[in-house]
Formats: structure tokens, C-alpha cells, sequence
């Protein structure tokens, strides 16, 4: 039991300390001190609920919309992540 708590404990702490997108919005938003507060406990509450939705089996529940709709939320979400890159690059 103590083992499989330190394996989760190590997973979501190498997830959390990893650099990307959101940690480092909030890195920047700290050094530009704006909203931090806000920021910090927006990103971590919702990173809470994330694992606490998955750990209670969230995936299983999706699986069947994911097989039904698994191309349509791929184009989609390729779509919007180059939509936003494009707005990124011009900025």
C-alpha cells in the first residue's frame, strides 16, 4: 500500500515540477506579478481535480465517447492548437 502511495506521490510530482505550458505561464505571470494569487490557486485546484478524476476512473467513463467521437475531438484539438499558434507567432 505505502509503495503504491509513493509511486502516485512520485508520478504526479514529476507531472506537477515538469516545465510546460502551464508552469510556465505561471512562472511568467509571478515575474510579471500579475494575478498571481489567482493564477496559483486556479492552476492548483485544477490540477487536484484532474487527478482526482482520474484516479477515480474518469477514463472508463469516457472510453465509449472517445471510441465514438476519437477523430472528430483529434481534428479538433489540432485545429485549435495551430489556430492558436498562429495567434501566438503574430503576437
Amino acid at each position: 500500500m505505502i509503495s503504491a502511495a509513493l509511486s502516485g506521490f512520485a508520478l504526479s510530482l514529476s507531472l506537477i515540477l515538469a516545465i510546460g505550458a502551464q508552469n510556465s505561464f505561471v512562472i511568467r505571470q509571478g515575474l510579471l506579478n500579475q494575478h498571481v494569487l489567482a493564477v496559483v490557486l486556479f492552476c492548483g485546484l485544477s490540477d487536484m481535480m484532474l487527478i482526482c478524476l482520474g484516479v477515480l476512473g474518469l477514463g472508463q467513463l469516457l472510453t465509449p465517447v472517445f471510441d465514438l467521437y476519437g477523430a472528430w475531438l483529434f481534428a479538433l484539438a489540432a485545429l485549435w492548437l495551430a489556430g492558436y499558434g498562429v495567434l501566438r507567432l503574430r503576437n
